[in-house]
C-alpha cells in the first residue's frame, strides 16, 4: 500500500486536529478514520492504523496531565491495567460478535451524555462525593469500557468521563486526566493485537502519530489552563458529533428505526 507525500501530509494535518480534540474530550477517530478510508485504506487497516496514531496522541496527553500532577497513579494504574486487558479481549471478539447492536445503541447513549454534561448544574473542576470506591470501579466499569474500546470504540473516552464524574465524583479536569490514562491503556492493548496481526500501515501511522502527539500537547495544555470552561462544552459537542456520525451510517440499524418512526410507522 503506497501513498503520495500530499496524501500523507493531509492525513497528518487531520491527525493534528484530531489529537487536539482527543486530548480534551475524545472523538478524534471521527476525523481520522473517515480520512484514512478516503485515502484508500480498507476498513480493517484504517482502524488498525488509527489505533497507532491515536496512541501517540493519548500518550502525549497522558504525559502532560501526569507532569502537572493531575493523575493519582495508585488508583489509575490498576484501572488502566484492567482496561488494557479488556481491550485485547474486545479486539479478539470483533470477529465473533456483530457490531450492529452497538452501532444502534451508542448514538442514543452519546446524546444522553451530551444532555447530562450540558444541563447538569454545578459541574466544574471541584471533586464531589463518590458513589463507589476505586476498587469497585476497577472491577466493573473499567473492563466494560476497555472491552468496548477494543471492540468498537467511538465515544469510549466520553464513557470513561461519565464514570469518573458520576461514580467517583471527580471534577472535570481530574476526570479528563484519568480518562487519558485509561484510554491509553485500552488503545495500547488493542494496538498490540493489531500489530501482531500485521494490519497497521506503519509509515502513515507514524507520521499521523507525530502530528497527533503535537495536537494533543496543545489540547492538554489548554485543558490544564482553562479546566471545565473548555472541557464541558467540548464534551457536549463531541458526544453529539459521535452520535450524528454513527446515525449517518446507512448500515446503522438505528437509522432505519428512526426513518420508520418519523414516517409514522
Amino acid at each position: 500500500m503506497e501513498f503520495g507525500i500530499e496524501t500523507v501530509a493531509a492525513l497528518g494535518l487531520v491527525a493534528l486536529v484530531a489529537g487536539f480534540f482527543d486530548s480534551i474530550a475524545g472523538g478524534g477517530g471521527l476525523l481520522t478514520v473517515p480520512a484514512l478510508l478516503l485515502a484508500g485504506f480498507d476498513p480493517v487497516s484504517a482502524i488498525a492504523t488509527n489505533k497507532l496514531q491515536g496512541s501517540f496522541g493519548t500518550a502525549s496527553a497522558t504525559f502532560s496531565f501526569a507532569r502537572a500532577g493531575r493523575i493519582a497513579w495508585a488508583e489509575a494504574l490498576p484501572m488502566a491495567a484492567v482496561s488494557g486487558a479488556a481491550s485485547v479481549a474486545g479486539a479478539l471478539a470483533v470477529q465473533a460478535i456483530p457490531a450492529a447492536a452497538l452501532a444502534a445503541i451508542v448514538p442514543f447513549l452519546m446524546l444522553g451524555m451530551a444532555l447530562y454534561f450540558g444541563l447538569s448544574k454545578g459541574m466544574g473542576d471541584a471533586d464531589a462525593r463518590s458513589r463507589v470506591g476505586p476498587t469497585a470501579f476497577t472491577l466493573t466499569l473499567a473492563p466494560i469500557i476497555g472491552f468496548y474500546d477494543g471492540f468498537f470504540g467511538p465515544g469510549a473516552g466520553s464513557f470513561y468521563m461519565v464514570g469518573f464524574v458520576t461514580l467517583l465524583g471527580f471534577g472535570l479536569l481530574r476526570a479528563t486526566a484519568h480518562t487519558k490514562a485509561l484510554n491509553l491503556a485500552s488503545n495500547v492493548g488493542s494496538l498490540a493485537l493489531y500489530a501482531a496481526s500485521g494490519l497497521i500501515v506503519w509509515p502513515v501511522g507514524l507520521v499521523m502519530g507525530v502530528a497527533a502527539l503535537t495536537g494533543a500537547q496543545i489540547g492538554s495544555r489548554l485543558a490544564l489552563r482553562m479546566g471545565a470552561r473548555l472541557i464541558r462544552p467540548l464534551i457536549v459537542v463531541v458526544c453529539c458529533a459521535v452520535a450524528l456520525r454513527l446515525l449517518m451510517d446507512p448500515a446503522n440499524p438505528a437509522r432505519a428505526w428512526l426513518s420508520k418512526a418519523l414516517a409514522g410507522g
